[in-house]
This record gives C-alpha cells, sequence and structure tokens, in this order.
C-alpha cells in the first residue's frame, strides 16, 4: 500500500487523546485483534494505557513520542523514544489495526534509527512479551537480537488482567552510522 502525504513528526500534548486511542486499539481488545501485532490472547481489558499516562511520557524529559499521520491528518502510527545516555529505548510502537502490513512500522523503525543517530546514541533497546514469538521474529528481520535478559511484566491497575504468566524479552540493535 502507498501512502501519499505522509508524515512523521513529534507529537505534543494535543495529539495525546488520538495516540491513546491508537494505542489502545492496537494492543487491547477486538479492535487490536484486526491486525497481528495485538495483545488481547495475553491481557484482559481495554486499555494498554491511560491519556494521564502518555501525557506524562510525552512531558518527560528526554522522550519523544512520534507520530505517523496520512494525508487527512489522522494519527495511524506511533513510537515513543526515551533516551538514556547513549542508548535509546523504543516503546508503543503501533500502528493501527487496518493498517498493519503496510509499512508504517518499518518506517517508523527507520524514523527511530535516524533520531538515535542524530542524538549521537549506539544502540536501540526495547522489551517485548516472551510469547509474541511473531512480533520478536519481526524485530529480528529489522535487526534487533535478543540479548537474553529478562525483566518480569508486572501487572496494574491500568493496563489489564494478565490471562497467563508474562514476562518481558530485551531485544537490542547496534546503530553504525553511515
Amino acid at each position: 500500500m502507498y501512502f501519499k502525504n505522509i508524515s512523521i513528526s513529534r507529537a505534543t500534548v494535543q495529539d495525546v487523546k488520538a495516540i491513546t486511542a491508537l494505542l489502545n486499539s492496537a494492543y487491547r481488545g477486538e479492535d487490536s485483534k484486526k491486525g497481528w501485532t495485538t495483545e488481547a490472547d495475553l491481557i484482559a481489558g481495554e486499555v494498554r494505557t491511560s491519556s494521564e499516562s502518555l501525557q506524562k511520557i510525552i512531558e518527560q524529559p528526554n522522550s519523544v513520542m512520534l507520530k505517523f499521520t496520512d494525508s487527512t491528518k489522522n494519527i495511524v502510527g506511533c513510537v515513543n523514544l526515551q533516551q538514556h545516555e547513549a542508548t535509546i529505548y523504543l516503546g508503543m510502537l503501533s500502528v493501527s489495526p487496518i493498517l498493519q502490513n503496510a509499512g508504517i512500522g518499518k518506517q517508523l523503525l527507520a524514523a527511530a534509527d535516524e533520531y538515535a543517530l542524530q542524538q549521537n546514541c549506539s544502540s536501540i533497546y526495547m522489551t517485548v512479551i516472551t510469547q509474541r514469538t511473531e512480533l520478536i521474529n519481526w524485530y529480528n528481520r529489522h535487526g534487533y537480537n535478543d540479548t537474553g535478559e529478562r525483566k518480569p511484566f508486572i501487572e496494574d491497575d491500568e493496563t489489564g488482567k494478565h490471562l497467563q504468566k508474562l514476562e518481558f524479552m530485551v531485544l537490542e540493535k547496534n546503530l553504525i552510522p553511515a
């Protein structure tokens, strides 16, 4: 699928409502099952994040939320990048479930690489639920590798009830400037 007049730019607090809706639709509930990145079979509920939590992330120092807008200025993809010294943490990579497999995620990953290099960072890392093998394989194909590190996924009152024991795998991509 080809997108005319697409734009990847920095999100602001004015985008919180639209990005929260995107994140929740991509990860949770029945709508998320229209795409392949759903967590609905692992975590019950309709909420991945709240507007309040997302606003704090956007306003956090060294944190950037990139948004992917279509030709009608609708936000159809996003990614959060948080700088920690010479590394970037990549989180909340999301694409509208009805537009997944259209290359938006790849473009957001490329924008993340570009941003990290502009910040003189040598690597990007992320956490992915270990049960999400299809997603892990997708990240592997885009240069991310399993570091061997695992982190607990602690259930909270905001993000839904875990339907099984979950943990995170840490993936990392080393960046080489062109």
